[in-house]
C-alpha cells in the first residue's frame, strides 16, 4: 500500500514539476517578445513560480529523507529483533552472487 502512495506521491511531483517549467517557460518567452514593465511582471512571475517548485523539490527531498530513516530504522529492528534470521538472508544472498558472478 505504501508503495503505490509513494508511487503516486513521485508521479504527482513529476507532473507538477513539468507543469511549472512548462509556465516558467511560457513566461519567459513573452517576456522576451514583451517590453518594459510588461518584460519585468513576466520576469517576475517566473521567477515565483521557480521557486515554488524549488519548494516542492525540497518538501519532496525531506519526505524521502523520512522513509529512507523510517527503512532503516525499521531493518535495524528487525535485524537486532532476529539476528539469526538476518545472517542466514545475508549468507543466502552472498551465496548467489557468488554463483552469479562465478558464471561470468
Amino acid at each position: 500500500m505504501q508503495s503505490q502512495e509513494t508511487n503516486q506521491t513521485q508521479t504527482n511531483l513529476i507532473d507538477s514539476v513539468k507543469s511549472t517549467l512548462d509556465h516558467v517557460e511560457h513566461l519567459l518567452r513573452d517576456a522576451a517578445n514583451a517590453s518594459g514593465d510588461q518584460a519585468a511582471e513576466l520576469r517576475a512571475r517566473a521567477m515565483a513560480s521557480l521557486r515554488q517548485s524549488r519548494e516542492t523539490l525540497h518538501d519532496a527531498q525531506d519526505a524521502v529523507l523520512e522513509q529512507g530513516r523510517r527503512a532503516v530504522r525499521a531493518t535495524d529492528d528487525y535485524v537486532h529483533d532476529n539476528p539469526w534470521q538476518a545472517v542466514s538472508v545475508a549468507g543466502v544472498v552472498g551465496l548467489l552472487l557468488g554463483v552469479l558472478i562465478s558464471r561470468r
